[in-house]
């Protein structure tokens, strides 16, 4: 598609929009293709949350019925405070004019790239920033969590399962998130006769599963953290617990005026996102992970 240079600051439509930005970025975005809620909305948005019983009990002919009073708590989606993700790039005219197509491609996948990396980066270990952006599920308040796990084996594996099976989440929505390092070296475990435990399917590239889970790899997962800098984290989710809120998809918009000083054009994309988990205890997070005990 070729950029048009008339008019001042024209904005693609949301045709174009959803056809070049939202729908590649939503799948590069590891965090927005493995399955969370997304819903759209222009303000603050409360999810209520119940995750106590109602107490139901067995009652006879004519006789009073319990009453319970639940107590909800709610989840807080895009706080007025909470920043957008924005970037620009400039391009001289010289440039638009001789190769405008291959121009203009390189700064759209480039822009892709870029934005979901942030929203990665962010999604998966973002600290909130002071309550300006959105927390990571690394950060996540009230997980369920397994400290200093050293090398990781199996057993590991299946006991952060197990702690995703004890709060009744359902195994078929689970997956897994880690770093490449992490990855290759749980692949590499062998028994006692030097066989590979870890058996991947053959028919499936890069279809990977662990314990019948889909594994998602991602290098955005930090791998220096602890006193020796040198650990990471690996998380078992069931992503359908946790929300994003997507006030302003990728919106580009066309600037052909504001550099004209130097001659140049320029693309900006802006987006706003918020995320956080409606029940956090379907989220597990290993700690402490490490290659080397």
């Amino acid at each position: 598609m070729a950029l048009s240079t008339s008019g001042a600051g024209s904005v693609l439509s949301a045709e174009q929009i959803t056809n070049i930005v939202t729908v590649p970025l939503q799948k590069a975005s590891v965090f927005l293709a493995s399955g969370p809620t997304i819903i759209d909305a222009h303000g603050p948005v409360r999810i209520p949350t119940y995750t106590g019983s109602t107490s139901p009990s067995w009652h006879g002919e004519n006789e009073l019925i319990d009453e319970v009073e639940p107590t909800f708590s709610e989840v807080l989606l895009l706080d007025p405070k909470i920043e957008s993700i924005k970037s620009l790039h400039r391009y001289s005219n010289e440039l638009a004019r001789q190769s405008i197509t291959e121009t203009i491609g390189a700064i759209q996948q480039r822009m892709i790239t870029d934005v979901a990396g942030k929203i990665d980066d962010t999604f998966i270990a973002g600290t909130g920033a002071g309550g300006t952006q959105p927390k990571g599920m690394l950060n996540y308040t009230g997980t369920q969590e397994m400290a200093a796990v050293g090398v990781p084996v199996l057993d590991d594996l299946h006991d952060a399962e197990g702690l995703a099976l004890g709060v009744e989440i359902d195994p078929t929505r689970l997956r897994w998130f880690m770093h490449s390092r992490d990855f290759v070296a749980i692949r590499k475990i062998k028994d006692t006769a030097g066989r590979y435990i870890v058996q991947p399917d053959i028919t499936q590239s890069g279809a990977y599963q662990l314990l019948g889970h889909q594994v998602v790899v991602t290098n955005r997962i930090p791998v220096n953290g602890g006193t020796g800098t040198n650990e990471s984290s690996i998380v078992l989710a069931d992503m359908s617990m946790i929300t994003v809120a997507r006030d302003m998809a990728p919106t580009v918009t066309l600037l052909d005026q504001t550099f004209g000083d130097y001659d140049q054009q320029a693309i900006r994309v802006v987006c706003r996102y918020d995320a956080a988990p409606v029940n956090p205890k379907g989220i597990v997070v290993l700690r402490g992970v490490k290659l080397t005990a």
